[in-house]
Parts: C-alpha cells; sequence; structure tokens
C-alpha cells in the first residue's frame, strides 16, 4: 500500500515531463514551419534575418525554461526517492516494531514504563513505588503511597484477546471473541482481587486496573452497553476499579491535591506543636525570669537598707567630728 501511494506522485511527474517535451517539440515545429511558410513569401534577406533572429531568442527562452523546468523536476525526483527511501525504512522500522510488540512480556513492560512515566508527572518519587513485592511474591505494576494505605495499580491488561477481537469482520466471529474477550478480562479481575487487594499488608480494599489506550477502554468500558456494562459491574463487584490514561490522570490530581492537603495539615500540625512548645518555654522563662527578679527585689531592698545604715553612720561621724570638745578624754596621769 505505501508503495503504490508513492508510486502515484513519481508516475505523475514523469506523465508531465513528457507533456513538457511534446509542447517543447510542438513550438519549434511550429516555428520552424512559419520561417519555411515565410521564406517562400519573397521576404527580404534584412527581415528574414530579423524573423530569424526573433525565432532564435524565442527559441533560447524556450530552451532555458526548459532546462530550468527539467533541473527543478530531477531536484523533485530526487527529493521524491529519498522520500520513498525514507518512507520504506520507516515501514519496516515499524513492522519490526509491531513483531516485537507481539510478545505479551514485551508489550506489558511498555505499559509499565507508561504507568511509570505518568505517575512521575504527577507524585513525587516518595508517594509511589514500582514494582512492589507482597509476602506471597506476588508483584503489582506499582503502589501509591497514602498515608492510610497503599492503592495498587496493575497495567498488564489483556490486549490479545482485544487484538482478535478487533481484527474480526464476520459478526458472529466478532460476537464468539467479544466473549472470549470478556472471559478474558473478568480472569484478570480477578487476579488482580487475590492477588493485590490485601490489606493486612497495608493496602486499601480496592485496587485499580489501568488500561493503557483510550480506544481500548472506550470499547472495553463504555461502548457495547449489553455486555461492557456487566463487565464494568462485575469489576466494581471485586472492587477493582478500570481506569484509562486521561481518568487514571484524573485520579492521580486528586490523589496529588489530597497528599498536597496532608503535607498542609501535618505542617499546620507541627506548626502548633513548635507553637505548643515555644509557649511551655515561655512560661518557663516567665517563672524563671519572675524568680530573678525577686532576688533583685531582694538585693535591692538589702541595698536600701544599707545605704540608710550608712547614711546614719555617716552622719554620726560627721557629728562627732565637728564638736570634739564633747568628747569625754580620760584625765592625765600623774607623774611619780
Amino acid at each position: 500500500m505505501q508503495g503504490e501511494v508513492l508510486l502515484d506522485p513519481l508516475i505523475l511527474i514523469l506523465a508531465l515531463l513528457v507533456l513538457l517535451l511534446l509542447a517543447v517539440f510542438f513550438i519549434w515545429w511550429q516555428t520552424h514551419q512559419r520561417f519555411q511558410r515565410l521564406e517562400e513569401k519573397g521576404l527580404s534577406q534584412e527581415q528574414l534575418d530579423t524573423l530569424a533572429q526573433r525565432l532564435l531568442d524565442s527559441d533560447r527562452r524556450i530552451q532555458e525554461a526548459t532546462t530550468q523546468s527539467f533541473g527543478q523536476i530531477q531536484k523533485n525526483l530526487g527529493e521524491l526517492a529519498r522520500t520513498s527511501q525514507n518512507m520504506e525504512e520507516l515501514g519496516k522500522e515499524i513492522s519490526g516494531l509491531s513483531d516485537l510488540l507481539r510478545a505479551p512480556k514485551l508489550r506489558g513492560g511498555l505499559g509499565e514504563l507508561f504507568l511509570g512515566d505518568l505517575l512521575s508527572q504527577i507524585l513525587t518519587p516518595e508517594q509511589y513505588s514500582l514494582q512492589h513485592t507482597f509476602r506471597s511474591g506476588e508483584r503489582v505494576d506499582a503502589v501509591i503511597s497514602l498515608k492510610a494505605g497503599m492503592v495498587p495499580v496493575d497495567s498488564k491488561f489483556p490486549l490479545e484477546s482485544f487484538q482478535r477481537l478487533a481484527a474480526l469482520e464476520n459478526e458472529e466471529e466478532r460476537k464468539k471473541a467479544r466473549r472470549e474477550f470478556v472471559a478474558a478480562v473478568k480472569k484478570h479481575i480477578d487476579d488482580i482481587a487475590r492477588k493485590y487487594i490485601l490489606p493486612d499488608e497495608g493496602t486499601f480494599e480496592f485496587a485499580l486496573m489501568y488500561i493503557p489506550a483510550e480506544a481500548i477502554y472506550y470499547e472495553t468500558i463504555l461502548k457495547d452497553e449489553s455486555v461492557n456494562d456487566a463487565l464494568l459491574d462485575y469489576a466494581l463487584q471485586k472492587r477493582v476499579i478500570p481506569v484509562s490514561p486521561n481518568s487514571f490522570y484524573a485520579y492521580l490530581q486528586a490523589i496529588a491535591l489530597g497528599l498536597k492537603g496532608l503535607r498542609i495539615e501535618q505542617q499546620a500540625r507541627e506548626i502548633m506543636d513548635h507553637l505548643a512548645r515555644l509557649q511551655g518555654d515561655m512560661a518557663r522563662f516567665r517563672k524563671e525570669f519572675d524568680t530573678l527578679g525577686g532576688h533583685i527585689q531582694n538585693a535591692y531592698n538589702k541595698y536600701d537598707e544599707a545605704e540608710r545604715r550608712l547614711a546614719r553612720l555617716e552622719d554620726k561621724l560627721l557629728a562627732a567630728g565637728e564638736a570634739p570638745e564633747q568628747l569625754e578624754l580620760p584625765p592625765p596621769e600623774a607623774p611619780e
């Protein structure tokens, strides 16, 4: 199909090239015939020379235009050849990738890769982990860590059954393939519920089933009400929630907002605890400050009392210095 698409413009360009050559030949032939007819009419040599010069100029311009057109056509053909080669190589690469993706393990690995990339866009590394292993040895593709527990996320959707269904055109074969697809999805839901919903290991009472494409989610969950509504009900009864990339993104946004609220609440609680400790420190400091104030007040009172006693003593000393005659001195002793 790709080869036919690429040959169409090549054939068109070759056809245009042939038409251009025919047009140039026709113009030259008409010019030559006209020149012969004029020569037969017996024009003068000067008139013939002038006419010949004009015809030569016209022929030169036609040749230049033809050469330019040929150059452009050759350039376009070269670009078309390169484009054709690139498309052929790309087709081979796509075909090779398609063959590789037929392997369920590799396809599951890509699903896990896309899941991890989506988680990393919204959550921090501390808020989720990939390839979480339970005590039973079962390994889930991812868990989202919340304060109250973990949310398991599985991305190993049964794409083989869906691809078989999508490839069929016969209505009876499609009905049979759809029944097989629904059975495969139900089995996958049972496996998720049995392996990953483990409250005794810290998980919530539900898990997320990641469907890796919107089209597959639409065909599986939304399109056929008679079958897929029952499939959705079955999943919810098993406490397994199907999510597409878009709805999973919305879930993650809500979880991120909740975690942000928890962080704010935790930070507010830490601030309140810090303020409570600060209030206790302030109360202890106030008590010590009051005790120190009492000691300072007592010292000040002692100082004031000592200052008054010192003042009274100074007054007595001054009074004694101003009236020495009032002092009673002992009489001098008589010489022997």
